[in-house]
């Protein structure tokens, strides 16, 4: 029985939940006879209902198979099993009530409330357990979860486009009364082609948070939603220490969540706030300003820039300076590079 194909097919459907589990997890689990063949299998759909391992045996009895006997099984989950009581049951206990003689874990769970309890709740039972079965791959699955929990912060990602000649935006001006009728003075340079702009609005969904400086939120008016790609929207953040953001900017509407700091902006502070409540990952979608603020302090993990390569404008607001020489792909035209750093 090839262990890392039932892994890689967890991982597999653990990406249905992508846009819907956080801050939780992306879990797939599978569940096989001593035969090697798949019985059922589960991920977990949605943040606060069942886990991958209960509707993977939800999944098994709709076959009404009472006779089956899961000492001869195998589970296969790719990440360990909880052992706590939160919005669900603790998993762990679920495998042992059914039996199963052999569940293999991808990777163990970070997360204080298990970290090697689940694993050890099931050898104390008797189950035979092995962990680490692509587990490099189980990490990148989890990216972000496993930030907050390992490193007591959001995953970071910056975004931003820029022409060919490096400018992100035209030098613009904030007008009177531009905050209160949200009408802008001048447009902002339209970079993104309708096929990046739904990467950007993917990146949306994928993330929890979404931030961007005063500035854009006084030059654009966003409201920084996700209209093209499915998922949540994501919980907005910006900064405002001079109090210069009014009450009917569109930040603020829509009924979703929006974090203003006013008093400590520096980014250290706001990550660490972050992790307080339990965001997992944040996309800046911000300007020069706080591009830069966040680059010198050194606490990101991606960079995706888009670059026009037919645009030039001469002269405007410079993108950030960073080392584009690694790879990139093409979509419609444009060039889409992404920088990892390991902090």
């Amino acid at each position: 029985m090839e262990y890392a194909n039932y892994i890689a097919r967890c991982i597999e459907i653990a990406r249905r939940g992508e846009y819907y589990v956080a801050p939780n997890p992306m879990v797939g689990a599978v569940l096989v006879d001593a035969n090697g063949t798949i019985l059922a299998e589960g991920w977990h759909e949605k943040y606060g209902e069942a886990h991958a391992e209960v509707n993977c045996f939800k999944h098994f009895e709709e076959k009404n198979l009472s006779t089956f006997n899961f000492k001869h099984s195998t589970l296969f989950v790719s990440l360990e099993p909880c052992s706590h009581y939160g919005k669900t049951p603790p998993c762990a206990k679920l495998i042992i009530e059914k039996g199963v003689g052999r569940v293999v874990v991808g990777m163990l769970d970070p997360n204080p409330l298990v970290a090697g309890k689940g694993v050890q709740l099931l050898r104390d039972a008797g189950i035979e357990v092995v962990v680490g079965v692509m587990e490099k791959e189980c990490r990148e699955l989890n990216k972000r979860f496993l930030c907050l929990h390992e490193k007591h912060r959001p995953y970071v990602i910056l975004k931003w486009a820029q022409t060919a000649d490096g400018f992100i935006d035209r030098k613009r001006v904030i007008g009177d009364g531009l905050q209160v009728t949200g009408q802008h003075l001048n447009g902002a340079l339209a970079i993104s082609t309708p096929k990046t702009k739904e990467i950007v609005h993917r990146m949306r969904a994928e993330n929890m948070a979404i931030m961007v400086g005063t500035n854009t939120v006084l030059l654009d008016n966003p409201r920084l939603l996700n209209t093209h790609w499915q998922g949540r929207n994501p919980i907005r953040v910006t900064v405002d220490r001079h109090n210069r953001i009014p009450a009917d900017a569109r930040i603020f509407s829509e009924g979703i969540e929006t974090i203003v700091y006013h008093e400590r902006t520096d980014w250290p502070y706001i990550l660490e706030d972050l992790a307080k409540r339990n965001i997992h990952s944040i996309l800046v979608e911000g300007g020069t300003t706080l591009l830069n603020h966040i680059l010198n302090t050194g606490i990101w993990d991606e960079i995706h820039v888009e670059v026009a390569p037919e645009l030039t404008i001469g002269e405007g607001v410079a993108a950030p300076k960073v080392d584009l020489s690694d790879g990139f792909e093409t979509i419609d035209e444009h060039r889409l590079y992404t920088i990892s750093h390991n902090v």
